[in-house]
Formats: C-alpha cells, sequence, structure tokens
C-alpha cells in the first residue's frame, strides 16, 4: 500500500511547529548532563521530522516539551532514525526495570518507557520511516514487552510474599498465562488501542513457603490486579495501556482469572460465536509460553471447527448488524473502524473464512490478517483481484486509524469534526487539501462495503434478483405453512414435475422423518428456509423429479448438521451446481450424501472444474500434511481422505462438464492416487524409523529408503477410473537380517513387513471420511502365500524362474508409482530383463488365448471368443465392455502378448505402461498397420468412456448389445490375426 508523497508543512500547521520548538529549546536549554547533539546541530532531515511530527501531534509537542530529555536521549541511541531489532524492544525494557525497587518505581519506569517509545512510533511513522508493518509490530512489541515483563517483576515479589503457587495434581510451580485477545493477538496494535487480556493458570492447588497459603486463583486475582493498576492506572506521566478485560468467561462479573480446565470448560459449554471469533487472534503475550501454548491447543476445537462451519456467516452478520445499530443510534457513521466499508468489515470477511474453513484447511488458522488475505487469494476462496482491494482499502484505513491517534494519543477513529484537525489528517496522509484525502476514503470505504456485501450480507437482501425472490416466495407456502397436500401436488406437477404426488411424497417423508422432528429450533429455521431455494431451483434443471430423489437424502443426511443447509442457502450458486452434478451422477450425489463436507467444493466454480495439475496436487497434499503435527495420526488420515474425496469429485464434475475428456480424468485419477502414496509412504517411514530406527540396506549403507511401491493394472497403465482398487506391489533392497539402528532393533525382513502393513492400514481403514483405496496384493510373487514385501533380488528371481506367462503379462503394466528413485532403476531393469527375453510364440499364444478363454467363460457374458460369429454381436445378450468377446480385456491381452513376443526385438515397446503408447510403439516398429492400431485405441477409448458412464450412474460395466458392433468386430478380427483364437 503506498500513500501520496509526503508534503510539506502547510501554513495552517506553522504555528504549532513553532510553540513546540520554543517550548523544546527552552526543556532542553535546562539540561546539562546529556551528551546528545544540541537541535541547532540537528541534520536537515531531522528537523524537517521534528517539524512534522509536532505539526501533526499534540502528543509529540507535549511530550518533547515535558521531557526534551526522552527525545534528547532517542536521539544519542540513534532510535528514530533506525528499526528495532527482534527483541530489541523487550532488552530496552529489561534495563530500564532492573532498577526498580517498589510498585510505585515500577509504574514510573513503565510510562516513562511507553511515552518514549510512543514518541519514536509516531515520530517514524509520520515520517515515513515506517511502514504500517513495523509500527504495528513495535507498538505489539512493546505491549507484550510491559505485560510480561512487569507481570515477572510482579509475580516474583507476589511469591515472597505469599509463597509459590503450586499444582496440586503436577506438584510444579504454577505461572499466569496471559493471553492477549485482538489486535494484540495478532500483533496489529494501533497507536492508541486498549489490549484485551485474559488470565489463566494450568491447575488448582495452593502456595507453599509462605506462613499463610493461598489457594492459587486467589493468588492469581491478586496478581492479575496489581498486573493491571501497574499498566492501566493514570498517573502524572500518562497510563502503560488501558487494560480490557471484559473477553474472559463470563465478561466483568466473571472471575479475573480461571484454571485451564474452568476455561475448557467454559468455552466447550457455553461459548458464543463471538467469543469464537475473538478467540481466532489469542496470542500468549505473557506469563508461562509453553502452558500457554497447551492452553490454545486445548481451546482450539472450540474455534477451528472440524467440519465445514458455514453458520458462522450468520454470527458475523448478527454482530455487524448490532454494531450497525450502536453506529446509527451513536451517530458513528464517520466512524472508519465501525462504520460502512471500516475496518471491521475487512476484518469480518477475513474471519467469515477463517471460522468456515479453518477446521479443515489450517492455513487459515492464522492470527494476522493480510496473512489471511493472502491465504484466501492462494487458495481461491476469493479472487486475487478481490484481495488486492481489500488489502489496499484495509492498510490506507490503518494510516488513517494510526494519523488520527497520533494527534492526541487517544483511542479514537472518528473522522475529525474541527477544520485544524482536518487539515492535520490530510497532511499526515500527504494529501493537499482535506477534499483530496476525503475522495480517496470513501473509495476506499465503497470498495470495501461492496466486498464485505459479497461475502456476509444476507441473500434476502438486495443481492438477489428480484426474480429469484419471487421464485423463493412461491415456494415458502408450501414448505412452512400447514401442510396441504392436495394443493403441494397440484403445484408441484405445474412447476414441471412429471409425478407431482411422487415430489409431495418425498417431501412429506422428509417433513415426518426422524432427523427433521428432532431439529433443534435453530435447524429447523435453516431447514424451512433452505427448502423453497431447493424447489425453485429444482424446477429449473431438466429433471426435477430425478434432482429431488437424489438431493432430498443429502438434506436428510445433514439435518443435524444444519451448517450445512446455511451453506446452500448463503450460495446459490453452490446449490445450482449442487442440482446438476447430482442429477448427472448418482454416484457424485451418494459421494456427496454419505461426506457433506464435499459441500465446500462446490463453493467454487473455477477451482471445482479446473483439477491441478500433477506437482500441484503433490504441493497442496503435502502442505496440508505439514500443518498437522507429526503425532497426530488421526487428523492426517483424515486429511488425506478428505483430500481425496474433494480432487476425486472436481475430477467427476470435469467429466460431467466436459472439460476434462476420458483420458486426462485417468489422468488426474493417478496423478491423485500417486500424490497420496507418496505422502502415506513418508508417514508410515517415519512411524517405522521413530519405533525401530533406520534399516540398512544390503551394501550396509543406510537407508532413505529403499523401498517402493509398484502399481500394476489400472493404476500401472495410469488408467484408474472413479471407483478403482489399487493393485500393489511392494519391494525392498534392505538387508533382511541386519537389525535396525533404534532403541528398539528389528531385522530389516521384519522391519519391511511392518511397513507394509503400516502402508495397507493407512490405505484401508475406515474412519468417518471411508478409506483411501481398496488395495489387493495378489500380484505379489506367489500371490496371497507370498510375503507381503519381496527383496528386490527375490523379485527377480521369482520373475525369472517361477512367474506363469500371466504374471508376465501383468508386468507389462507395472510400473513404481513412488519411493527410492535408484530401486525404481533397479526395478526397471528388472522389467525389462524379464519381458524382453526370447519366447516361444506358438506357446505363448496358447497360453495368452487359454488363459483370455477361463477369465470369459468365468467372467463375461458372451460365448468364447473362438465361437463367436459375427452374427452373435446382433444379440439382444447385454456386452461386458471389460470381459465379454471383442472388449476391453481382448485389446489389453494383445497389447500384453506382443509387448512379450517383441520387445526382445523392440525394447522400446516396454517404455510406457499404458495401452494407448505401447500400440503407437506397435506401430512405429512396424508390427501392426495404422489402420489397426488406430481402430484398436478407439474401441478402447469408446469402451472405457462408455465404463466411466456406468460407473458415474453407478451401474456395472454392461451395456445393452446392440452397442459397439463395429468395435467388437474390428477387436475380434486382429484378435484373430494374431492367432489368439
Amino acid at each position: 500500500m503506498s500513500l501520496p508523497s509526503l508534503i510539506a508543512v502547510p501554513a495552517a500547521l506553522q504555528s504549532f511547529v513553532r510553540r513546540a520548538e520554543e517550548s523544546f529549546l527552552a526543556a532542553a536549554g535546562a539540561l546539562d548532563d546529556l551528551q546528545a547533539p544540541p537541535f541547532e546541530s540537528w541534520p536537515q532531515a531531522r528537523r524537517e521530522a521534528f517539524a512534522r511530527a509536532c505539526a501533526a501531534s499534540d502528543f509529540v509537542s507535549q511530550q518533547v516539551s515535558r521531557e526534551p530529555r526522552q527525545l534528547l536521549q532517542l536521539v544519542a541511541d540513534g532510535l528514530l532514525e533506525r528499526p528495532l531489532g527482534k527483541d530489541e524492544m523487550r532488552t530496552l525494557l529489561e534495563t530500564e526495570l532492573a532498577g526498580c525497587e517498589s510498585e510505585e518505581s515500577l509504574a514510573v519506569a513503565l510510562r516513562r518507557f511507553r511515552n518514549r517509545h510512543q514518541v519514536r512510533i509516531i515520530w517514524r511513522d509520520l515520517n515515513r520511516l515506517a511502514d504500517l508493518a513495523e509500527t504495528c509490530r513495535d507498538l505489539s512489541a512493546m505491549a507484550d514487552a510491559c505485560i510480561d515483563l512487569a507481570y515477572r517483576w510482579l509475580y516474583e515479589r507476589h511469591c515472597q510474599q505469599f509463597g509459590v503457587p503450586t499444582g496440586a495434581r503436577s506438584g510444579e510451580p504454577q505461572h499466569m498465562v496471559i493471553l492477549g485477545m485482538g489486535k494484540l493477538g495478532a500483533c496489529e496494535l494501533n497507536l492508541s488501542s486498549d489490549i484485551d487480556l485474559i488470565f489463566g493458570y494450568p491447575e488448582g492447588g495452593e502456595t507453599v513457603g509462605a506462613k499463610r497459603s493461598l489457594d492459587n486463583q486467589e493468588f492469581f486475582v491478586r496478581l492479575g490486579q496489581k498486573l493491571i493498576k501497574a499498566l492501566d492506572a493514570i498517573t502524572v506521566d500518562g497510563f502503560v495501556f488501558r487494560v480490557d478485560m471484559r473477553l474472559r468467561p463470563y465478561g466483568s462479573s466473571g472471575a479475573l482469572v480461571l484454571s485451564f480446565n474452568a476455561l475448557e470448560q467454559y468455552y466447550q459449554d457455553q461459548g458464543r460465536d463471538w467469543e469464537r471469533y475473538a478467540m481466532i487472534k489469542a496470542r500468549v503475550v505473557g506469563g508461562d509460553q509453553q502452558a500457554g501454548r497447551e492452553l490454545l491447543e486445548m481451546l482450539r476445537p472450540f474455534v477451528y471447527r472440524r467440519y465445514l462451519d458455514f453458520s458462522a456467516i450468520e454470527a458475523l452478520r448478527s454482530m455487524k448488524q448490532l454494531i450497525q445499530q450502536e453506529v446509527r443510534r451513536k451517530g458513528m457513521a464517520a466512524n472508519i473502524k465501525l462504520g460502512a466499508g471500516g475496518i471491521r468489515e475487512v476484518e469480518f470477511i477475513a474471519q467469515a473464512f477463517q471460522l468456515i474453513h479453518g477446521g479443515r484447511d489450517l492455513s487459515l488458522q492464522e492470527r494476522s490478517l493480510l496473512k489471511v488475505l493472502a491465504t484466501l487469494a492462494g487458495q481461491g476462496y476469493l479472487p486475487a483481484a478481490a484481495v488486492d482491494e481489500l488489502r489496499e482499502g484495509y492498510c490506507f484505513l490503518r494510516y488513517v486509524e494510526h494519523a488520527l491517534q497520533a494527534i492526541a494519543d487517544r483511542q479514537t477513529q472518528m473522522l475529525p469534526d474541527n477544520q485544524t484537525d482536518c487539515d492535520r489528517l490530510a497532511f499526515m496522509l500527504g494529501f493537499e487539501h482535506w477534499d483530496a484525502f476525503h475522495e480517496r476514503l470513501l473509495h476506499w470505504r465503497g470498495r470495501i462495503d461492496w466486498h464485505f456485501r459479497q461475502v456476509i450480507a444476507d441473500p434476502n437482501e438486495d443481492e438477489e434478483s428480484e426474480g429469484d425472490v419471487l421464485a423463493v416466495d412461491e415456494w415458502m407456502p408450501l414448505w412452512q405453512q400447514e401442510w396441504d397436500e392436495e394443493y403441494a401436488c397440484r403445484q408441484l406437477g405445474e412447476a414441471g414435475f412429471r409425478d407431482g404426488a411422487l415430489a409431495c411424497q418425498r417431501l412429506v417423508a422428509l417433513r415426518h422423518g426422524s432427523q427433521v422432528r428432532t431439529m433443534q429450533r435453530l435447524g429447523r429455521e435453516r431447514l424451512d428456509a433452505f427448502i423453497p431455494r431447493l424447489l425453485a431451483q429444482a424446477v429449473e434443471q431438466d429433471d426435477p423429479d430425478l434432482v429431488l430423489e437424489r438431493v432430498l437424502p443429502l438434506v436428510e443426511a445433514v439435518a443435524r448438521r444444519s451448517a450445512y443447509l446455511v451453506l446452500l442457502t448463503e450460495n446459490p450458486g453452490a446449490l445450482q451446481r449442487l442440482l446438476e452434478l447430482c442429477a448427472a451422477s448418482p454416484w457424485v450425489a451418494e459421494q456427496i450424501t454419505r461426506f457433506p463436507l464435499l459441500l465446500d467444493e462446490l463453493l467454487n466454480a473455477g477451482r471445482l472444474y479446473n483439477p491441478p495439475q500433477a506437482p500441484e496436487l503433490v504441493a497442496e497434499l503435502r502442505e496440508r500434511l505439514m500443518r498437522i503435527p507429526e503425532e497426530d495420526l488421526e487428523q492426517q488420515m483424515e486429511a488425506l481422505r478428505h483430500f481425496k474425496l474433494a480432487h476425486r469429485l472436481r475430477v467427476a464434475a470435469s467429466e460431467i462438464a466436459g472439460t476434462l475428456p476420458l483420458m486426462k480424468v485417468s489422468d488426474y485419477l493417478t496423478w491423485l492416487a500417486e500424490a497420496i502414496l507418496n505422502e502415506v509412504l513418508t508417514l508410515a517411514w517415519r512411524h517405522m524409523v521413530a519405533r525401530h530406527g533406520q534399516p540398512r540396506r544390503s551394501d550396509g549403507s543406510p537407508c532413505d529408503p529403499a523401498f517402493v511401491i509398484v502399481g500394476y493394472g489400472k493404476v500401472g497403465g495410469i488408467e484408474l477410473g472413479h471407483g478403482s482398487d489399487l493393485d500393489l506391489v511392494f519391494i525392498h533392497d534392505g538387508d533382511p537380517t541386519a537389525e535396525t539402528d533404534g532403541t528398539k532393533p528389528i531385522d530389516g525382513a521384519q522391519f519391511y513387513t511392518r511397513l507394509g502393513q503400516r502402508i495397507i492400514h493407512l490405505l484401508t481403514t475406515q474412519t468417518t471420511s471411508g478409506q483411501l483405496y481398496e488395495v489387493d496384493m495378489r500380484l505379489r510373487p506367489s500371490g496371497a502365500s507370498g510375503l507381503l514385501v519381496s527383496s528386490l533380488g527375490a523379485f527377480e528371481r521369482y520373475q525369472q524362474q517361477e512367474a506363469w506367462t500371466w504374471e508376465h503379462q501383468a508386468l507389462v503394466r507395472a510400473r513404481v508409482l513412488v519411493g527410492c528413485e535408484r530401486l525404481r532403476n533397479d526395478f526397471e531393469r528388472v522389467r525389462a530383463a524379464v519381458l524382453g527375453r526370447p519366447r516361444d510364440l506358438d506357446m505363448l499364444r496358447q497360453e495368452v488365448s487359454e488363459m483370455r478363454a477361463k477369465m470369459r467363460d468365468s467372467l463375461g457374458t458372451s460365448a468364447t471368443l473362438g465361437g463367436t460369429s459375427e452374427s452373435a454381436f446382433e444379440a439382444a445378450s447385454p456386452f461386458n465392455l471389460k470381459q465379454d468377446a471383442g472388449g476391453i480385456v481382448d485389446i489389453e491381452f494383445m497389447v500384453q502378448y506382443a509387448a512379450l513376443a517383441w520387445s526382445h526385438e523392440h525394447p522400446e515397446l516396454l517404455r510406457y505402461t499404458d495401452n494407448i503408447r505401447i500400440l503407437d510403439g506397435l506401430e512405429q516398429a512396424g508390427l501392426m498397420t495404422g489402420d489397426e492400431v488406430r481402430l484398436l485405441q478407439d474401441a478402447y477409448k469408446a469402451y472405457r468412456a462408455a465404463a466411466h458412464r456406468q460407473s458415474l450412474q453407478k451401474l456395472p460395466g454392461v451395456v445393452s448389445g446392440d452397442q459397439f458392433h463395429d468395435e467388437r468386430r474390428a477387436v475380434t478380427r486382429i484378435w484373430r490375426e494374431l492367432g489368439l483364437g
């Protein structure tokens, strides 16, 4: 954010400069013990800075006149022209307090320190030597230092007088925890801000080491009162910070200090929405930092709900309405914080997204408003252009706020009502006159208020079109008033439902269902607001009957978690996308009904229909998991599952919308599986190493890890579908006999077996968000009777000496998905050697053909290929896309046969594992004609596209027998030409 350039002190303010300079020189002239350069010898830039500060700020003028020593000391220490380093504020205050022997001397030292640095901060702010971030940081650092060092000074003397407070359970000495709320918590303190504090202590008990013991609470209440007095009381030196304790549990009527258990119990049982809002910015600013972190962790579930919490919008809207009523009542439209388009509206926008999404998106669990805004843009919650405007407008208002408060060191956000201060405000912000400043201010307040209305405003207000309102109103009586079934059936039928009576029955079943009958009042109100909107949008769909059939189960499923209803009520676009997707796919409808958290994905159409590329998938998942504590396995597993559900929905939505072709759908689903497997392997490896230490490679070097997950079948061939399981094989290159180097050592064979078991556990365990993937390990050496994890050497021996031909066929589609790069290369070498050896082609054709016949006999719906005639394709019997003659498996077997038959002469056939590119290789090698390859590729894509459509419709991979005649004939002909039937 850039302000207009500094301007010269206007004539109207020159008198303030003259008076300040005269008073300062007179007061400084009486000092003879400072080693500071006299005013006359100051550089021109410093004298101009003095003039600017005194012209703008009565507070600075008064301070330099009353206490010239303070300013001269700042000059001598060189603190006016440079920023403070990290922790430098605290170090300076520690020096000041070192000689304090009484509470009176403590109060004097704190106030003089505050006044000196307040002058310094205002000086640097008004002269553009510090930006907004530095000013807020210095003010917050000053508050932190004053609070904590005053507390520690008082605590030590309280312990001498009353004994050391000690926990009854732990027996450990107790310290108070001081939470800074609001702008202090976020390190965004303004020039003359109150500080909102909450006091707590870890556990009950009593003091020890004094003649008369005190209960811990009584000890800390007395200490808290002393601390407030040390900071808040007004003396001849002013105050340090005004302290506001009204955010504590029960407000002004509550105990000044509560134990952690009491705090947790209060927020769990009685915490209100505005307290969640306040707790977002809570930070430990004094006392026991470690215990404070534990307290905030205890309270995190109160602030951030793990489910999507769109009800937060309602709470924030209600808070805003109360503020607006107060603004109107007190005539505060000119308040740049609370008025329309003010600072509070930007805060509400950011915190609305934090409260709604922060339980699942940990990147939003951030105190700094500007960082939250950056996340909203980066994660696609808001358009980047909107965030840019909010950030620019917010920073402008904060500069205005600082300028207002710099005038008299008074907590105000009201625009001035006198000409002098109007001139000062325009001057401080670089404007030639008030009108130019006011025009810019109105611009930013208008833009902020517009964005606020887009996020927070009630959908019943004027941003909803008149037509939309009328459509919703039309359905309101049907649902909310006394139910008239005959009237309801007629209205539903006239509106476009094919079967109004059946639609009516479905609505009656919902009304009288147990989920709705047991709803609490607030939930029922939300349902009553939602159903008319659902009906109004449903009749706009091509098949409203189907929409209602598929969406009402979702409504019933979320009835007791009505925040989801709020989401859809608040976001007509999300509701429309829900209806479109459910109408297109019962599979999507079922997924969203089972996992309503997926409704979050419908909020942003740009994100929903544009799934990310493989690198972005990996980076996004890694970032999510990095924000979860390593020891929190439950949350890690939930994060993995939600990630998979969300991105799988985005792929399905893109396929339905036509923005992703078939091949890209499989690509994305395969990339998604690989990203998840990569993190699952990392989690499992980290767990095993933590328990048992590092295993050893076969050459004795430490593993890092010498382990790969090999994918077969669809995942190996980059052809995953929406409901595909994973065919996996685990391979390691460790020394099976060498022990790990941890405190609980096990041999390498055990280590890798347990690692494989851990991976399967992470993938297949059912949680509230389902399982990640079904896993099939039967393609490992010796199948179900073989070891779960094989060494590379054992895998190679098995493939060379014992594997059946069908296992080599499977190996054609095998590739390393994740794991050690060196072992990946070694696996590729083994695979190439096994598949690329010369073979007896007659025997190979016989074995491939026999295996195909067995599969078709047991899994297909048609006669064996050998007995199939051209006329058989005209039969009315269903066609199994995968298993029947001329179907998917025939094409796969031909590709596998070709790779096994000819790769010893054409090793390039082993470069890829997917059928389409292997077919390209057969054409390039001259082993198949271009026409044959194109026929097989087109048929393969057509079959797979049909199978995807069937999957999204929750139907088996079987279509009517009158489909795909040309494709089946072409596949059958080429099968015979290869001598396979």
